[in-house]
């Protein structure tokens, strides 16, 4: 979760580089679809500097396995350069419902990771995506990284604070 004007603000992606001369922008590592970038229309900018920005959305499409954005006032190459490396973030209230059994990562980071006989393992520190399925980091008395798969994940709860694991035998010990 990131800090931003005293809200709290989610990271919804990364600027990547420009495409083309019209200020398009590719959006990096970010889970929404772009029916769900266009119902958030406004979003804070932060560079690598630290300095934010209120961006509004103008157009976005998806392309191959990435999106391209472009927003109001950055509309050819050189303006749309003044962004490249930043991050993308929202309101969490402004993000759509994720829909049933799914939650966004910026809700899970930080729960506490039990095994299913009630042992803490430590907190959820991050979430590696692979191809196959994301990998949790585990932070506690030692760094466990944890498939995230139906077999492993056995419960949710957000209220609680609590992700519920089965670990793989061995797992502990690698």
């Amino acid at each position: 979760m990131a800090r931003g004007s005293g809200l709290s603000l989610v990271r919804v992606g990364r600027i990547g580089r420009t495409h083309g001369l019209r200020g398009e922008l590719a959006l990096d590592g970010s889970s929404l679809t772009p029916a769900e970038l266009e119902a958030v229309r406004v979003f804070t900018w932060r560079g690598r500097a630290g300095g934010t920005q209120l961006l509004t959305l103008e157009s976005v499409r998806a392309i191959h396995s990435r999106m391209l954005v472009v927003f109001a006032g950055f509309g050819d190459r050189d303006r749309a350069l003044e962004l490249v490396r930043g991050e993308l973030l929202a309101q969490p209230g402004q993000l759509p419902d994720p829909g049933p059994d799914v939650a966004y990562t910026f809700q899970l980071i930080g729960l506490a990771v039990h095994t299913e006989d009630g042992r803490l393992l430590g907190n959820l520190a991050d979430i590696i995506p692979t191809g196959a399925h994301p990998v949790y980091v585990v932070t506690g008395e030692r760094e466990l990284l944890i498939p995230a798969t139906p077999e492993v994940l056995k419960r949710v709860d957000l209220a609680a604070g609590v992700i519920t694991v089965a670990l793989p035998p061995g797992l502990e010990e690698i």
